[in-house]
């Protein structure tokens, strides 16, 4: 009864400490810009980019290049690969987008070179690179005949035009961009300090009782709850409370609950980006250059939504919407089970595991990926940690090329998105190729020469292609 009760408050400090720390400010402008390009981006557009018969040249280097640019972990990237792919996008560059956007973002790049050195940042961006893409086009051409199909179920007259998106839709998905990156990326100038002022109001008995509760354990990536935490979850639920009436319902028209939920939804990406802590018997809430950039940010997209006519906006808040009911409950769902699976699984086991550079090591290091899942560049510092225990480079690459990839929660998410069989091959796609990587740096740091690992380097991509020669030439003519 005690394992069972300590299994029930590690799942519900990990939900607890999830919705606090990690969904507002990366995951919410997600939904809202998945609900942008569903219904405000012409399909054309998607498909000129990203189609099944875009250049591939193009297609994948749009994919990995949009990935790039965003810094966001294996859940809120699901919203975006939903979103292209409901619009039309090709398997095959949805799939590198979602694999290459967790894994090789700007940001997580240059942490990874900050915190574990160079060579660790370049292994990372060049085997998400090749493996990114070699999956995006094992999996467009494994299901070729049910992307056909879907294809020409899609077609019809959304197709036609030039492929260009109007300038207000442009502009208005820019912004919502912007948004997700000023909350996102840790830069010196938003995260600079501008003015700070004291709450009359003693918070420590509070907090004490969030650290009981909710414990805060650096070894298993459990982050705690704040005060400010528990007040964000507090907003999150007056959000959900309105938008069930005010965005579940905007296809019929807008109505009072609709800019009452959107004014919460303002109101806690703003307080989200400040900066509130107890000094002693008072609040100290410090205004960030990040606080500004989310408030002035926010406050644009109003004109901005003015600019469109009121079906438009009302079509994109009910894709918003359907997106949160299509994803969040099972994300709920997904971040609770790794809690509790969190639990059983003692980080030093690993140090054992996977301290020298085998098959079984690197195995290891991707399903500790899997199951033990971080917000996105907590893997980083966990790698840091794991590094100075005795794990070996390989097994830690293999980690963390899997864990921005795959998780509890993702999976299941995915599922719902591109089916079981798919997203289960993508699985095995992305566990093979992450161990396979860690199998060929882990070599490397153990001095490997590079006229051994370059031609089996050159090997695999030239198995990779033949492979991909042979399944096409065996497509039927369209």
């Amino acid at each position: 009864m005690d394992l069972l009760l300590a299994a029930m408050q590690s799942g519900a400090a990990s939900l607890a400490s999830y919705l606090a720390a990690h969904v507002l400010l990366c995951l919410v402008p997600a939904f809202f810009i998945a609900g942008a390009l569903s219904a405000l981006v012409p399909q054309q557009s998607i498909v000129r980019f990203l189609g099944p018969d875009a250049a591939r040249w193009k297609s994948y280097s749009a994919a990995a290049g949009a990935g790039s640019l965003l810094a966001v972990c294996s859940c809120t990237v699901l919203p975006l690969f939903a979103g292209i792919y409901k619009k039309g996008a090709g398997l095959g560059p949805a799939i590198t987008f979602l694999f290459f956007a967790p894994a090789a973002n700007i940001l997580a790049l240059s942490y990874t070179g900050v915190a574990l050195g160079a060579q660790f940042a370049v292994a990372r961006i060049v085997l998400a690179l090749c493996f990114g893409i070699g999956i995006g086009l094992l999996m467009a051409l494994l299901f070729r005949k049910a992307e056909a199909t879907r294809r020409a179920a899609d077609a019809g007259p959304a197709f036609a035009g030039d492929g260009g998106i109007p300038a207000r839709n442009l502009g208005f998905l820019l912004a919502l961009v912007a948004l997700l990156i000023a909350g996102t990326l840790k830069l010196d100038f938003l995260n600079a300090a501008l003015f700070s002022f004291n709450l009359p109001w003693d918070g420590r008995a509070v907090q004490a009782t969030l650290d009981r509760w909710v414990p805060a354990n650096p070894a298993t990536g459990a982050e705690g709850l704040s005060l400010q935490g528990l007040l964000l979850i507090g907003l999150l639920l007056l959000i959900g409370a309105c938008a069930r009436r005010g965005l579940g319902k905007v296809d019929e028209g807008f109505n009072r609950w609709t800019p009452a939920a959107l004014a919460l939804t303002a109101l806690t990406l703003v307080f989200a980006a400040l900066a509130l802590r107890s000094t002693g018997d008072q609040l100290l809430l410090t205004v960030t250059g990040r606080t500004v950039a989310v408030a002035g940010l926010t406050a644009l997209l109003l004109p901005l939504a003015r600019r469109f006519d009121a079906w438009d906006m009302q079509q994109w808040l009910w894709e918003t919407w359907r997106f949160v009911m299509q994803i969040f409950p099972l994300l709920v769902v997904g971040v609770f089970l790794v809690g509790v699976i969190r639990l059983f699984i003692q980080p030093e086991w690993v140090q054992v595991v996977a301290g020298s550079n085998t098959v079984l090591a690197n195995l290891a290091g991707v399903v500790f990926g899997v199951f033990m899942y971080f917000p996105t560049l907590v893997e980083v510092p966990v790698a840091k940690m794991f590094l100075s225990l005795g794990m070996h480079p390989g097994p830690l690459i293999a980690y963390l090329m899997a864990d921005p990839e795959l998780s509890l929660q993702s999976i299941l998410i995915t599922t719902a998105i591109i089916g079981k069989l798919r997203t289960w091959t993508y699985v095995g796609l992305v566990a093979l190729f992450s161990t396979l990587a860690g199998l060929a740096y882990g070599a490397w740091v153990d001095g490997a020469a590079a006229t051994t690992l370059l031609p089996a380097l050159a090997g695999f991509i030239a198995l990779l292609a033949a492979t991909l020669y042979a399944i096409e030439r065996q497509r039927p003519p369209h």
